[in-house]
């Protein structure tokens, strides 16, 4: 085993414990990563602080706007109510499926704009509500809440964990990953959907139902909540302009280059998003709230992510650095089983220090360098890496993971019910869904 990845194994070892035990803020944890890498590395000791400074600035460069505008639009929607209504509208229509699926699917699209931490805080009120004091309904519906806001939480962007790891793989076709993410996120949707059905059909134990209360409740607040168009444009729209800008080749002529040229402005995920940012904004207005506060509230959930994934492409940039590949036959790897080196090594470091986001922005940074033995060095092979990093990241919440306590104590489960349902759930997402892509990326295989 080459001497590199003994030292990258060892960094590992350290971002394990630096956030787990010792409980220092990952910033601190990965700067102390990249310093001490860089040293181990043999980098000449006057050219550190440079190729830590570029790795930062790169990765802010590049994924810096996409948070905070995402950070926005969530905090607007949280301050215009604008949440709870997507919520109750899709409930309302989607009445004919079963309660697990449709608030998992409520998860899995709040948690593309806001972060799913926050977004689980926003709605765990309505699985109360909708639970009828039947306490398996309430774990069952908490579950597909939470199972729901995590698979697209790892795998869609704008959250952070697939941008930090699309810009240390290169990546530059994001309208790709949000194609492939979007699905495969909703593949893991429906297996955590899945388990939540079943810990919701359990027989109850002496239920009391409070119909009369709940609905009096959701008619006194309507009054303060926006209508669904309003409320799902912001979320909506920087969708829809990014799959537009994706079609323009298809209908790019000397006749269109001025419209295929504004779509294509448009749907640049930076102004697409910023477009969602103004629409939440009017959203906003229009309810008196004040854009300031909204702003600085965007700002306080942002920046921490941005200060973690900023110094996580510092790491990945001393990474870079590292032969990663001397005395190891990668061959093997160039198969189908190729996908198992960052599932298994994400699974591993999420479930060993807690953070999906560290685990992806560490774990991107690994496979930079193998991409091209692995002959996964496209940008469809980015992809593939990228989904199975984000299988492995879900690979498991539990009580170092700070998402577990707050699905917990919102949910009302004591730590061996949360044990039970929600780390168990977020196992089965990570390895089914991984099975499931494993067999995919073959088939993939067998049809280039």
């Amino acid at each position: 085993m080459g001497i590199d990845l003994i030292l990258i194994a060892l960094v590992i070892i350290w971002i394990i414990f630096g956030t787990s035990y010792l409980r220092w803020h990952p910033f601190f944890v990965l700067l102390i990563s990249a310093l001490g890498l860089a040293f181990l590395l043999g980098t000449p000791l006057q050219e550190i602080p440079g190729v830590i400074n570029l790795g930062f600035g790169k990765m802010f460069q590049n994924i810096g706007l996409l948070i905070l505008f995402g950070s926005f639009i969530g905090s607007a929607l949280e301050a215009s109510h604008a949440t709870k209504t997507i919520a109750r509208s899709i409930l309302k229509k989607l009445r004919f499926l079963p309660l697990p699926f449709v608030l998992s699917g409520l998860g899995y699209l709040v948690s593309i704009p806001v972060f799913c931490d926050a977004a689980f805080v926003i709605l765990a009120p309505l699985t109360k509500k909708l639970a009828l004091g039947n306490p398996f309904k309430r774990n069952g519906l908490s579950i597909a809440l939470s199972t729901g806001l995590f698979s697209a939480h790892v795998l869609v962007p704008p959250t952070p964990g697939p941008l930090a790891a699309a810009s240390n793989l290169g990546l530059t076709n994001l309208y790709l990953l949000l194609l492939g993410g979007g699905a495969f996120a909703l593949i893991l949707m429906f297996i955590g959907a899945g388990y939540a059905f079943y810990l919701f059909r359990k027989k109850p134990h002496n239920s009391e139902e409070h119909i009369p209360e709940v609905q009096v409740e959701e008619a006194e607040e309507e009054h303060s909540h926006p209508a669904f168009m309003p409320a799902i444009i912001p979320l909506a729209l920087p969708i829809v302009l990014m799959a537009l800008a994706a079609c323009t080749p298809f209908f790019k002529t000397d006749a269109t280059v001025l419209l295929t040229g504004l779509i294509e402005f448009c749907g640049d995920p930076v102004i697409a998003l910023l477009i969602g940012v103004l629409t939440a904004f009017y959203l906003c207005l229009r309810q008196k709230i004040a854009i300031q506060e909204i702003i600085e509230s965007g700002i306080r959930q942002a920046a921490p992510i941005l200060l973690i994934t900023a110094m996580g492409g510092a790491l990945g940039t001393v990474i870079q650095q590292a032969n990663l590949t001397q005395g190891i036959d990668l061959s093997a790897f160039n198969t189908g089983i190729g996908l198992a080196i960052p599932f298994l090594l994400a699974a591993i470091l999420k479930s060993a220090q807690g953070s999906s986001t560290v685990a992806m922005i560490t774990v991107s940074s690994i496979m930079l360098p193998l991409l091209a033995a692995m002959g996964l060095d496209s940008e469809i092979g980015k992809v593939w890496v990228i989904l199975a990093i984000g299988a492995g990241s879900v690979t498991v919440s539990h009580a170092n993971d700070s998402y577990f306590w707050i699905v917990s104590q919102l949910g009302d489960m004591t730590v061996k019910q949360a044990y039970r349902t929600h780390t168990f759930a977020t196992f089965l997402q990570g390895v089914l869904g991984f099975l499931i892509l494993l067999a995919a990326y073959n088939l993939w295989l067998l049809g280039n």
